[in-house]
């Protein structure tokens, strides 16, 4: 997507995100937070519940939402003077991986995206090719060769391993790197984003802005035995997902899938469904999801959130109002100010 004089165009967040999708780890919640008095107001009978139960515990989870919000608020410029810090100091032990050539890509994969961008392509024709998973509308394929993502994981274990200054993709995610603070944004998914995966998500999810994604966030997660070993039930802040499972060697940590996030989960029945190594599922952002606990080994995820500005233009996905611009650095959250989506198409997720 391009302005006029092909300009990029400028992205921002919504001012939600400092108040909304607040997770606390230890009662496995994710909250809203306004002020202290609407906080007590809507989760005091919940939090009793689930164990915050003196006013020391109530205190500690407001601290940590504190801490939270702060970490919101600097979030913007932390990471650009991270990336800054990276491209001076950190020197790669793969630089080739960061720049996305054909050979890495599974050949299946490869076929499915030449069908759907033959003028030709059906979505009865795509869904043909694809392996679709027990939850509705999940679909799995092969992404990448099996070499390239040890290559990869090889060079976000050396990352991980130097001095360079680490950001997490969320408060979810204690071990997951930023890719785009590495610089593999321009070079890697940008093009996969635009030439491989577009075509795909054009035919498979056009009603929630699968032929108009125009920004991304991706990130890797790792679990291992002795550090995250799951990842809670949630949505994604995004239209649509990539996740590919990278490797290494590990036993169990499916992932399951309940219904849209506008469902109760009283009224859900998950599905789960398995991830192997050099796979990707893919699915719509808004799909209530979650990963089960590895029991031996360690695995790393490649997670590729991918946003419609037009279509979180009239609706932010994590407030459900029209979202509050705020300015940010590269593609923050994928709102832009215009919108030109012509007003018989919207969004459905439900």
């Amino acid at each position: 997507m391009t302005n006029e004089g092909d300009e990029k165009p400028q992205f921002y967040t919504c001012k939600c995100f400092t108040t909304d999708n607040i997770f606390l780890e230890d009662y496995k919640l994710h909250v809203r937070f306004v002020s202290e008095q609407q906080f007590r107001q809507d989760y005091d009978p919940l939090l009793r519940r689930l164990g915050c139960v003196t006013q020391q515990q109530f205190e500690e989870v407001l601290s940590k939402i504190s801490q939270e919000v702060d970490r919101r608020l600097r979030l913007s410029v932390m990471s650009a003077e991270r990336a800054a810090t990276i491209k001076d100091i950190y020197v790669p032990r793969h630089p080739h991986v960061y720049h996305l050539q054909e050979t890495y890509l599974a050949p299946k994969f490869k076929q499915i995206v030449k069908y759907c961008r033959s003028s030709s392509a059906t979505k009865k024709g795509v869904l043909n090719l694809l392996e679709e998973e027990p939850a509705p509308r999940v679909y799995r394929f092969p992404v990448f060769e099996k070499s390239f993502c040890v290559e990869l994981v090889e060079e976000l274990e050396h990352f991980e391993q130097s001095s360079a200054p680490k950001g997490r993709p969320n408060t979810m995610n204690n071990y997951g790197i930023l890719l785009n603070e590495l610089g593999f944004d321009e070079g890697f998914f940008t093009p996969l984003r635009e030439h491989y995966l577009l075509p795909l998500t054009s035919l498979l999810y056009p009603e929630c802005g699968g032929c108009r994604l125009d920004s991304h966030k991706a990130f890797v997660v790792k679990y291992d035995m002795n550090e995250d070993l799951d990842l809670s039930y949630h949505y994604d802040n995004a239209e649509v997902t990539l996740n590919v499972s990278l490797g290494k060697d590990f036993t169990e940590g499916n992932l399951y899938f309940g219904d849209m996030r506008q469902v109760p989960l009283s009224e859900t029945e998950c599905a789960e469904v398995e991830h192997k190594v050099i796979e990707g599922l893919l699915h719509r952002g808004q799909h209530m999801h979650g990963a089960l606990p590895i029991s031996s080994g360690q695995r790393w995820n490649l997670i590729v959130w991918m946003r419609a500005s037009q279509e979180r233009n009239k609706l932010c996905p994590m407030c459900n109002t029209r979202p509050t611009l705020v300015e940010a650095e590269g593609f923050a959250d994928g709102f832009t100010k215009h919108d030109e989506t012509p007003m018989n198409v919207s969004c459905v997720l439900t």
